[in-house]
């Protein structure tokens, strides 16, 4: 069936407002969507991608001090482009929402098995005079929506979004999502799986089985977490039917059935949890569960804070007294973005906190959990996507009870065991990290720890450049802006490219006729820039400057440790450089 195109224009999404048609290229939805395909072979990739935050009254040569909405900018000032503003506070306009979605679609959507979206699909609620309204978030959601079907469900691709503030309501509270949540599943129907219906519906959070029987995204709601929506309680011990205690309640016996399935799973959702963004005892919920459950989850993707950077939740800092492991704090209400303060700081609070880590041999890698906030598509610097590899080889973790593989003895840990001693102090007595007994399931063996079945391999994070030239005749371009992986692993060596060939297909799938494994791309060759597709490249500081053998929880806490020696001043330099995308304030 051919695929209807339907203009959305302002007329559709302020329906029930009225409003002026704006001047620039409509988002493309699509009617007719024909059934989703039977699942291919793996690829052993996924896309994350996040925070598109379409516009509808984005104007093309309109100022950036007015949300790139009317006026004209101030001489030597840059217009609003075609293609969007690059490095500033305006949002997307549907040009390069449906130019980013239709790229993927192109060159992309066949090299992966599914997708998380992080999300955040409306745009700020920046400008006084073009209030926001309920009706618009929804339509923008569903129009968003539909284009991701239109590019990945119907090939069979699974995606997982996440509820965003400016994705729904502003402020969730259990009333309001009752309200709302019939809206948002008849949005995500296509995403939803049947079973969590009625959970979605109750909490806006599901999981997802995307490689069924072993792998699964679970979406998080952390507008329940968030410490700037005042309409929830915190995650108060007192109070266990505050909606952000139910969630954790759930996302407990999520964690449980798969780890009891020998499943791996990825914890996803839109605001990163640190302690400066989650409630107090949010935070301690969500670090302690990381913990508990180390050897089943693979990792933590997460959105909303517009810069690339990664952290670490860190068992030690909930025996603290301060509000500690602020791994992810620049402020980013509505009215107030991230370019609108010190942008600096992020990076100082990541250096110190990697400076204190313990030594390579001091190290207890069942004290920490990773987490990964990927930069946005939205231009606040450039627009960005993430292709993450993993390996699809070998055989699959077995935990025993008590995290250990087949069952082989090992120490019982939990949070009240590390924090006793605050415990004895009437401030924390009654609080979740004194009351948190179970016994913590981390091995040395497991996914999260080791290169075996399931494991992050690594990634490689694209850039949308030339957005200043750019125009309606005259596309920008996706170019490689950086990957973890050491350039020796996007290439065979010379004797195993003799002997087997090379694929594209993943290392589990690809054999070649005299039974040999051919050799699998983690990034498919056409998708490097010229330098590094030459085998004979040795190393790249431009595009691979941290040569990560894997994305496991060691893997970044050295990497951890290389960025706190105040001696590594050129890894520090090229870490800051992706973080603010050549920002010049950076």
């Amino acid at each position: 069936m051919l695929a209807l195109k339907l203009l959305l224009v302002a007329a559709l999404v302020f329906a029930q407002g009225g409003g002026c048609v704006p001047a620039q290229a409509p988002l493309e939805i699509t009617q007719g969507l024909t059934k989703p395909e039977p699942r291919r072979k793996l690829q052993g990739r996924f896309l994350h991608i996040t925070d598109m935050h379409p516009d509808p009254y984005y104007r093309v040569g309109s100022s950036g001090k007015k949300a790139c909405h009317r006026g004209k900018p101030k001489e030597g000032k840059p217009p609003a482009g075609y293609y969007g503003l690059p490095y500033s506070d305006c949002d997307a306009p549907f040009s390069l929402t449906n130019y980013t979605l239709d790229f993927l679609d192109r060159e992309w959507a066949d090299e992966i098995d599914f997708v998380i979206w992080t999300g955040d699909s409306a745009r700020h609620d920046n400008d006084r005079r073009r209030p926001r309204t309920t009706a618009e978030i929804y339509d923008l959601n569903r129009a968003m929506a539909k284009k991701m079907e239109h590019v990945f469900v119907r090939r069979g691709i699974p995606v997982v979004p996440s509820i965003a503030h400016r994705g729904s309501a502003s402020s969730l509270n259990r009333p309001t999502l009752f309200s709302c949540g019939a809206v948002l599943l008849s949005i995500w129907r296509a995403f939803v799986p049947f079973p969590s219906y009625q959970v979605f519906q109750r909490g806006g959070y599901f999981s997802v089985e995307v490689i069924p029987n072993s792998v699964a995204v679970i979406s998080l709601n952390t507008m329940y977490f968030y410490d700037s929506n005042t309409a929830v309680g915190g995650c108060e011990r007192s109070d266990p039917q505050d909606p952000g205690n139910l969630q954790f309640d759930w996302l407990e016996v999520q964690l449980k059935m798969f780890r009891d399935r020998g499943m791996q799973v990825w914890l996803s959702g839109h605001v990163p949890p640190s302690s400066r963004n989650f409630y107090s005892e949010c935070y301690v919920r969500y670090v302690e569960l990381s913990l508990r459950f180390q050897d089943t989850i693979l990792g933590h993707l997460y959105g909303h804070m517009n810069i690339d950077h990664f952290f670490l939740l860190d068992a030690e800092q909930l025996g603290n007294r301060s509000r500690s492991g602020d791994m992810s704090s620049a402020a980013t209400d509505d009215e107030a973005s991230v370019l609108k303060h010190k942008k600096k700081e992020l990076y100082k609070l990541l250096l110190q906190e990697f400076a204190g880590l313990p030594r390579a041999e001091n190290i207890d890698h069942d004290n920490y959990a990773v987490v990964n906030v990927a930069p946005p598509v939205v231009p606040t610097y450039l627009p960005s996507f993430r292709i993450f590899a993993y390996n699809t080889t070998g055989e699959p973790y077995r935990a025993g009870q008590l995290g250990n593989e087949e069952g082989q003895p090992g120490r019982s840990r939990s949070l009240t065991s590390l924090v006793g001693s605050v415990c004895g102090e009437e401030e924390y007595e009654k609080t979740w990290r004194c009351h948190l007994e179970q016994p913590w399931h981390a091995n040395p063996g497991s996914p999260s720890r080791t290169n075996r079945l399931w494991t992050p391999l690594g990634y490689a994070q694209y850039t949308l450049r030339g957005l200043d030239r750019a125009d309606e005749r005259r596309a920008p371009k996706f170019k490689l802006e950086y990957l973890t992986f050491p350039v020796s692993a996007l290439h065979p060596d010379a004797g195993a490219e003799a002997e087997a060939g090379a694929g594209t297909e993943p290392a589990a799938d690809a054999t070649s006729a005299r039974g040999a494994r051919k050799f699998w791309y983690p990034v498919p060759r056409r998708h490097l820039p010229r330098t590094l597709r030459n085998s004979t490249v040795e190393a790249s500081k431009k595009f691979a400057p941290y040569e990560l053998e894997d994305l496991t929880i060691p893997s970044w806490t050295a990497l951890g440790q290389r960025l706190g020696r105040a001696k590594a001043k050129k890894l520090r330099q090229r870490f800051r450089r992706f973080m603010y995308m050549g920002a010049n304030e950076a």
